[in-house]
């Protein structure tokens, strides 16, 4: 059984940082590519940041390039998401995911496991 679980999320000011890490379990975490989406209520989840199977190719949205880093760690089964800059708009249900290729999707209907989601509000 495949399982994500994330973890880092919480209270932050703006202009502040937070990491989140994404731990994952039941399949051989180093053969696929791994992204990060994120939700708010009442509107449709939208891609973030993606890796593929080695971490050294990565790929953003444009509202979070230049702010936040994707990075993997395959000995220890795990995906982060440096978040830096925070602005208010950033406030979501982020979530990781991992697909069955091993190249950078940003679709979400090319995901097929999915983590509970970790909430990150950036507020005052």
């Amino acid at each position: 059984q495949v399982q994500l679980v994330e973890s880092g999320g919480g209270l932050v000011q703006p202009g502040g940082s937070v990491r989140l890490s994404c731990v994952v379990s039941g399949r051989t975490f180093n053969h696929y590519g791994m992204g990060w989406f994120r939700q708010t209520p009442g509107e449709e989840r939208e891609f973030v940041a993606g890796t593929d199977w080695s971490g050294y190719s990565t790929y953003y949205s444009e509202f979070v390039e230049g702010r936040f880093a994707i990075s993997r760690d395959n000995a220890k089964n795990t995906v982060y998401l440096q978040m830096n800059s925070l602005k208010p708009e950033d406030t979501a249900v982020y979530y990781c995911a991992s697909h069955s290729g091993s190249v950078i999707e940003t679709s979400e209907t090319q995901y097929n496991f999915w983590g509970q989601g970790t909430q990150v509000t950036v507020s005052s």
